[in-house]
This record gives structure tokens, sequence and C-alpha cells, in this order.
């Protein structure tokens, strides 16, 4: 029987990193050796273990300081672990914090040599490629200037050009991308659903539960250097919402969200206007089958860019997603002026909930919604007051014998 080699088999990873109060300490603690202990131990990595293979996408998903990068470096060879092991198999290219690997005295163009090499890469096949790499990173003239004088955007670009450039088995991919721009951010995800088409093995960390979901085959919830979950994203993604609820129940409510100028290739949520049976407001007590709820959605994006796509995520007050849906996936294009401003109108007629309280965030995203430029999350809260009996999420239309069908109460 044929079994295949799996990319990533990680068994029992840790990682604990001794903290110094001062430098002297290093010193004094090489001197006494194991006899005093001049540091504190920080575990940054305990017990982790996961395979993955060929093809498959792993998500990241955790608060900062969760462990996320550590776990990332490990797999990449920039740090070794304390316990455990990690076996790697196939060449590895990877996107870690900002400038890695870069020397910050070469040319943009030296750098694309050097890191194509450490990748594997021969001469000949780094000329071959080399104007892909420079194109999509679209930094011009400045892959001849040092990249000591680069942009933050401007570094990410081009490391991301050259480590998706050398056709890897294994691309890692930190969250550095969330410093580029609104339309590099477009193509990166592009690059990156052609490399998984391709069946190259993706670690993904990211804060955005929507590309978690919509890239990644499994995901992986680290809080404190612990896994709380290894399970399908869906799951991941429901679970730790679930816990980020209570901070995000504290948070001021998204509406009139323009405060800073819109940059290229960026997009933005101007304002939710949200209104029950014609009475605005956020929070709203609703009865199922005869409230009609209501949400207009002002938003701007960079005029150069394709009309964007709106969508929604309505989701319980424990996390459970319980709709979602998109302009583009219901074949509507929002209209916008010539300076990138537009409005849509989101109508729920009649709304079918069950009794409890939910809570629906809106989305602005690209046409293809794989990017998403801004969110109002949580922006209406609903609480659906019925005295019946009935139990579930939504009253599902149905019918008893001859009788007409019938949606709600």
């Amino acid at each position: 029987m044929f079994f295949e080699t799996p990319s990533i088999v990680a068994q029992g990873l840790g990682k604990t990193f001794e903290l110094y109060a001062r430098p002297i300490d290093r010193l004094r603690q090489l001197l006494w050796g194991k006899r005093r202990h001049f540091s504190k131990s920080f575990v940054a990595l305990d017990d982790v273990s996961f395979s993955l293979k060929k093809g498959e996408v792993l998500g990241l998903v955790g608060r900062n300081g969760a462990g996320k990068s550590t776990l990332l470096q490990l797999i990449c060879g920039t740090l070794q672990p304390t316990a455990g092991a990690v076996t790697v198999n196939g060449r590895v290219a990877a996107l870690l914090e900002l400038g890695a690997g870069f020397n910050p005295e070469f040319t943009g163009r030296e750098n694309v040599f050097l890191n194509a090499a450490v990748m594997g890469l021969s001469t000949a096949e780094i000329d071959a490629r080399y104007d892909e790499i420079v194109n999509f990173s679209g930094i011009g003239d400045f892959i001849d200037q040092p990249v000591k004088t680069y942009s933050s955007g401007m570094y990410v670009r081009l490391a991301f050009a050259v480590a998706t450039a050398v056709d890897p088995d294994i691309l890692v991919i930190d969250e550095a991308l969330s410093v580029g721009d609104g339309a590099f951010a477009r193509k990166s995800f592009d690059r990156i659903m052609a490399l998984k088409e391709r069946g190259a093995t993706i670690l993904f960390c990211s804060h955005s539960m929507y590309h978690i979901e919509a890239i990644c085959d499994t995901a992986l919830w680290l809080d404190h250097g612990r896994m709380m979950l290894l399970d399908t994203p869906g799951r991941v993604v429901k679970a730790y919402t679930a816990q980020q609820n209570e901070d995000a129940a504290t948070a001021e409510p998204a509406s009139n969200l323009a405060s800073s100028p819109l940059t290229a290739g960026q997009g933005r949520i101007l304002e939710v206007v949200a209104t029950v049976d014609g009475i605005s407001g956020r929070k709203f007590k609703v009865t199922p089958g005869r409230s009609d709820l209501t949400i207009v959605v002002d938003f701007q994006i960079d005029a150069s860019l394709p009309a964007p796509s709106i969508a929604f995520g309505l989701d319980t007050v424990s996390g459970v997603s319980v709709s979602s849906g998109s302009t583009r996936f219901d074949g509507q294009v929002p209209k916008m002026a010539a300076d990138g401003r537009g409005q849509v109108t989101l109508r729920f007629p009649a709304l079918p909930l069950m009794r409890g309280e939910y809570r629906l965030t809106i989305f602005l995203a690209c046409e293809r919604v794989i990017h998403v430029y801004d969110h109002a999350l949580y922006c209406v809260e609903l609480e659906v007051i019925h005295p019946g009996i009935e139990q579930g999420v939504v009253f599902l239309p149905h019918a008893w014998n001859d009788e007409p069908a019938v949606c709600a109460p």
C-alpha cells in the first residue's frame, strides 16, 4: 500500500526562552552553570503536534503573543525547539517578520539573487524569474536602491514576490502581509490560491477569520503557547470567536468609520445604519416572522479598483454562525460614484430567527470576496423574543399534510 509522505510533522514541539533582567546576568549564568539561575523561563510554545499532507493549508489563529510566530520559525528552522521535533519535507519559502532575510545594505536586486539562492535556485533559474519577481513586487526603479531606504510595504512586496516565485513545496506566511496595501493584498491572495491549486502546502497566520475560513483546510488555535483546538476552520473560528465575544461586547459600535484619509488600493466602510420596522438603532428587540430589518451601508474604495463586494455574517452570541451572504454570490454589483463612494441596502424581511441573541457583521471586500478591506464588527445586535417553546436558530419553512407552508409564527 502506498503512503504519501507528509509535508510537515510536528511532534510535541516546545520552545522556552530564558529571560535575563540585565546583560551581565547572561555572563553570570555561563560562569555558574546549573548551580545557580539568573534568568526566568518563558514558555512560548508547549506540546504542539500536527501533521500536514501535501497541498493542505493550515491557518493559525490566536491573540498576539499566543506563540504563532514562534511555531512558524520552528518549522522554518530559524529557531530550534527546546522539546519535541519537527520534520519538513520539501523546499520551504517563508515570509516572516518584516525584512527577515534581507540585507539592508544590499539593493533590492542583490537581495533577490541572495534570497532565491538561499532557497535553492541556480543563477540561471533566478535570471529566468527575475522580471516576474520585479513586476509582481511593483517597486519599479527602487529595485536598484538599498532596501534600507524601502518603506514597510515595499519590503513586504519584494519579499513575497521572491518567496512565491521559487515554486516552493511549502509556503509559510506570518502576519507581514498586513502592512501591504489593498491592491497588493488582492494580488498576494490570488498568488496564494494559485500555489494552493498547484499542490503547495501552506501555513498561514492571520487575524482575519474570513481569510482563515476562505483559504484554509485546517485551523489551529493557540493560546499562551498551547493548542486550544485543531479542527476544521469553521469549528476553530467559531470557538475562537466565542472567546473574543466578551471583549467585543464592550467595544464601541462601528459607525461613522471614516476617520482617516483613504489610501491607494484600500477601501473603508463609512457608515452602517440599521432600522427595524422604520426605527433606527444598533440594538433591537424583534419578533420572528414579523420584524423587518434594513441595513444601509455607505462605503468608499480607491476609484481605480473594481467594484467591491458587500458581505454579511450573522452569528449567535456564543459564536455559532447562522448565515452569511454577499453581493457577489447574489449576482449584484454595487454602484459607485466617480470618487469611489457607494451605497447598498440589505433587507431581511420577516426575520425567521428563533428566540435568542444574534450579532451581525458587515464586510467590505474585493470583487472576488478574497481580500477584506474593512469590516463593521457586530454593528447590529438582535434579541429575538418569542413566547413559544420551539427550539433552534431559525424557523424552516414546513407544511403538515396538505396545508400551506409556514415559515415563522
